[in-house]
Protein backbone atom coordinates (compact mmCIF):
# COMPACT_ATOMS: atom_id res chain seq x y z
CA UNK A 1 0.00 0.00 0.00
CA UNK A 2 1.45 3.67 -1.16
CA UNK A 3 1.00 6.63 1.46
CA UNK A 4 -1.63 8.50 -0.66
CA UNK A 5 -3.91 4.60 -0.31
CA UNK A 6 -2.62 4.57 3.35
CA UNK A 7 -3.89 7.90 4.34
CA UNK A 8 -7.36 7.69 2.55
CA UNK A 9 -7.78 3.85 4.03
CA UNK A 10 -11.13 3.29 5.41
CA UNK A 11 -12.75 6.24 3.25
CA UNK A 12 -14.98 5.79 0.20
CA UNK A 13 -14.45 8.60 -2.41
CA UNK A 14 -17.76 10.26 -0.95
CA UNK A 15 -16.05 10.76 2.02
CA UNK A 16 -12.48 12.29 0.74
CA UNK A 17 -15.07 14.55 -1.22
CA UNK A 18 -16.73 15.76 1.83
CA UNK A 19 -13.43 16.73 3.28
CA UNK A 20 -11.95 18.09 0.48
CA UNK A 21 -15.23 20.37 -0.02
CA UNK A 22 -15.22 21.23 3.97
CA UNK A 23 -11.85 22.02 3.59
CA UNK A 24 -12.83 24.87 0.57
CA UNK A 25 -16.21 25.86 1.71
CA UNK A 26 -17.85 29.18 1.68
CA UNK A 27 -18.37 30.69 4.74
CA UNK A 28 -21.92 32.02 4.23
CA UNK A 29 -24.52 29.49 5.09
CA UNK A 30 -27.30 30.61 1.90
CA UNK A 31 -23.68 30.43 -0.06
CA UNK A 32 -22.67 26.92 1.58
CA UNK A 33 -25.88 25.42 1.03
CA UNK A 34 -26.32 26.09 -2.41
CA UNK A 35 -22.87 24.58 -2.87
CA UNK A 36 -23.34 21.60 -0.63
CA UNK A 37 -26.45 21.17 -3.36
CA UNK A 38 -24.71 21.86 -6.77
CA UNK A 39 -21.19 20.10 -5.59
CA UNK A 40 -22.07 16.82 -3.86
CA UNK A 41 -25.78 16.45 -4.09
CA UNK A 42 -27.22 16.59 -0.92
CA UNK A 43 -28.88 18.70 1.71
CA UNK A 44 -27.22 20.65 4.00
CA UNK A 45 -28.50 19.03 6.95
CA UNK A 46 -27.80 15.15 5.14
CA UNK A 47 -24.07 16.63 4.71
CA UNK A 48 -23.66 18.06 8.36
CA UNK A 49 -24.84 13.94 9.48
CA UNK A 50 -22.23 12.91 7.43
CA UNK A 51 -19.55 15.41 7.88
CA UNK A 52 -20.34 14.53 11.77
CA UNK A 53 -20.04 10.70 11.59
CA UNK A 54 -16.55 11.11 9.36
CA UNK A 55 -15.08 13.24 11.69
CA UNK A 56 -15.16 10.15 14.12
CA UNK A 57 -13.60 8.19 11.48
CA UNK A 58 -9.97 7.52 11.93
CA UNK A 59 -9.46 7.91 8.09
CA UNK A 60 -10.39 10.71 8.02
CA UNK A 61 -7.52 12.48 10.59
CA UNK A 62 -5.41 11.30 8.80
CA UNK A 63 -6.85 12.38 5.32
CA UNK A 64 -7.09 15.57 6.76
CA UNK A 65 -5.97 16.11 10.08
CA UNK A 66 -6.03 19.47 10.70
CA UNK A 67 -9.05 19.99 9.14
CA UNK A 68 -10.60 16.81 11.50
CA UNK A 69 -8.80 18.22 14.50
CA UNK A 70 -10.73 21.84 14.04
CA UNK A 71 -13.73 20.16 13.51
CA UNK A 72 -13.81 18.09 16.65
CA UNK A 73 -12.77 20.99 18.82
CA UNK A 74 -15.89 22.97 17.06
CA UNK A 75 -18.01 20.39 18.14
CA UNK A 76 -16.51 20.12 22.20
CA UNK A 77 -16.87 23.42 22.25
CA UNK A 78 -20.29 23.49 21.67
CA UNK A 79 -21.28 19.90 23.09
CA UNK A 80 -19.61 21.78 26.20
CA UNK A 81 -21.45 25.28 26.01
CA UNK A 82 -24.77 23.38 25.39
CA UNK A 83 -24.13 21.07 28.85
CA UNK A 84 -23.27 24.34 31.10
CA UNK A 85 -26.35 26.41 29.82
CA UNK A 86 -28.05 27.89 33.40
CA UNK A 87 -31.19 29.06 31.15
CA UNK A 88 -31.83 32.00 33.96
CA UNK A 89 -30.83 30.30 36.58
Amino acid sequence: MQQGEARSAGLSDRDRRILDFEQHAPVSPPRKAAAIRSELGLTAPRYQQLLGSLIEKPGALAYAPMLVGRLLRLRDARDHARSTRTFGR
